[in-house]
């Protein structure tokens, strides 16, 4: 005896939830990267206080955990630069470094705290250089970053 399978897709109600959620999709991702720039600004304020300027210039997304990703800046010699990254996710943990075209380490100077991280740099020329941006733990498959940099 042959039953008849009823198609779940055929349901005007389950169509309508599947429509909504393939809508909301990436409106949900920006929220949580939106999330990471606010805590990444709020990881900049102390440098503001010194006089550093905060450019509203941001990158953001998300990276599975140690994925890297290269964020390249035109920076110029005799500014001084903080490149701050952040994460809304807690138990995260980030890392953000500055290499030059050459692929040399030019930190001055950096700091991990879980979710925040931050590198100091001074260019002895101006150019092209390479933030590398990387999840080092995250309780998620996937965590939201961002970051942003301040000069003075």
């Amino acid at each position: 005896m042959n039953v008849p399978v009823k198609n779940p897709f055929r349901t005007p109600r389950l169509k309508m939830v599947l429509i909504m959620l393939l809508v909301a999709a990436p409106a949900l991702l920006r929220a949580t990267v939106d999330d990471a720039l606010s805590f990444a600004y709020e990881a900049a304020l102390p440098y503001y206080k010194q006089g550093y300027s905060i450019r509203k210039d941001a990158w953001g997304g998300d990276l599975a955990t140690r994925e890297k990703k290269a964020v390249s800046s035109q920076l110029f010699k005799g500014n001084d630069y903080w490149f701050l990254m952040a994460t809304d996710l807690k138990g995260a943990s980030l890392s953000v470094h500055i290499y030059d075209d050459r692929g040399n380490l030019v930190d001055a100077e950096s700091w991990q705290k879980g979710r925040f991280a931050g590198v100091r740099v001074t260019p002895k020329s101006t150019g092209t250089f390479f933030a590398i941006v990387q999840i080092l733990k995250s309780p998620e498959e996937r965590t939201p970053w961002a970051l942003v940099y301040g000069y003075k």
